[in-house]
């Protein structure tokens, strides 16, 4: 019984071409012969010193001639196309096989363009796609790793400090009862910030985030306003600078980036000021926090927008930062079809969006 297999599609595939293009080959070939045959004979026929005799063996001879050539004309075509076709199938060949390995779960190796066509194009967009598959999976395993190792430590301590109240061990005290606070805290910051990512990420596509007409200036004065009692406490001084203008876009999202960016420069700050500034560019309206703090190597400045990405991952346990808040404000921008990024000079560092003005979107 004939079993089916991926070798026997491969061969039938081949075979199938050949047979095909033999015949069409088969048939131009014969057609081309048989008209130059009787054009030959006619021509031969009506020379006036031929007799019927030897028309009669010239057309006979031109016969056998047509046969042989048209033979030989579909064998030569055949071998070459045999050998073009299988050269033809061999990457798609190797596009099936590492297609399955990818359904296997196996990351495979790019496969090499040799074709400068649509088959090297598919062999290209092929290689992306593998690409992008295997950042993703790194970045979900750095990502599950990240999430264990912010929430191990808080709950560690409580589950310690628990244990010791519960046998006795120690006595409870307003400073016990308050650092078990901070430590449940870190942990709900945590888990409403990795929420409010995929709430973001799950607008991506076909959704679109719900837009309304927002007054910039408005925006930002509320959203200092929010921050008014921590900066009187941490006696900051506070410049601001902003241009009236109106956007399209989520007013909530939009307020989470800007508290996002405030919340950033308080905890990290080392000069004791802060700036806010709202600008009309020619690309939009860009909004800049600025404020000195530690030094920022250029070469980290990229990696500060990625999730749980910190310079250094001690400043997590003296300042609650779990390294999500600027992907946030990443995730919510792009969501804008804006633009974000860090300037840093000699510890000044200016934290930065630009989204589409009103105007530009209509």
């Amino acid at each position: 019984m004939w079993r089916f297999n991926r070798d026997s599609v491969k061969i039938s595939i081949l075979w199938k071409l050949i047979i095909i293009n033999g015949i069409v080959i088969a048939i131009a070939i014969s057609l081309a012969g048989v008209s130059v045959k009787d054009y030959a004979c006619l021509l031969f026929a009506h020379y006036p010193a031929v007799s019927q005799e030897e028309s009669a063996l010239f057309a006979q001879t031109m016969q056998g001639f047509l046969v042989k050539a048209s033979i030989w004309a579909v064998l030569l075509a055949g071998i070459v196309h045999y050998f073009f076709v299988r050269r033809l199938l061999r990457p798609l060949n190797k596009l099936g096989e590492c297609t399955r390995q990818m359904a296997k779960g196996q990351s495979p190796e790019p496969l090499p363009i040799q074709y400068q066509d649509e088959i090297g194009q598919l062999t290209a967009d092929f290689n992306q796609l593998s690409q992008k598959l295997k950042e993703v999976e790194a970045l979900r395993e750095k990502m599950v790793s990240d999430i264990s190792h912010e929430l191990r430590t808080p709950l560690t301590n409580i589950n310690g400090y628990l244990e010791a109240l519960s046998t006795n061990m120690i006595e409870g005290s307003t400073e016990l009862f308050q650092s078990l606070h901070e430590e449940s805290l870190r942990i709900t910051r945590l888990v409403e910030q990795l929420h409010q990512l995929n709430v973001w990420q799950a607008k991506k596509g076909p959704k679109d985030i719900s837009s309304q007409t927002i007054n910039m200036n408005k925006l930002i004065d509320d959203c200092i306003d929010h921050f008014s009692l921590e900066l009187k406490r941490q006696s900051m001084v506070l410049d601001r600078s902003v241009e009236a203008a109106e956007v399209e876009g989520n007013e909530d999202g939009l307020k989470q980036v800007i508290h996002n960016l405030l919340s950033n420069a308080l905890q990290y700050d080392r000069g004791g000021w802060t700036k806010v500034e709202g600008q009309i560019m020619e690309n939009g309206y860009k909004v800049t926090v600025t404020n000195e703090g530690n030094p920022i190597p250029e070469k980290e400045r990229a990696r500060l927008f990625e999730r749980f990405y910190r310079l250094d991952s001690s400043r997590s346990r003296d300042t609650g930062g779990s390294g999500l808040g600027l992907s946030l404000v990443k995730e919510i921008i792009e969501q804008h079809h804006g633009k974000v990024g860090v300037a840093s000079e000699a510890g000044v560092h200016s934290f930065w969006f630009t989204i589409p003005m009103k105007h530009n979107q209509e």
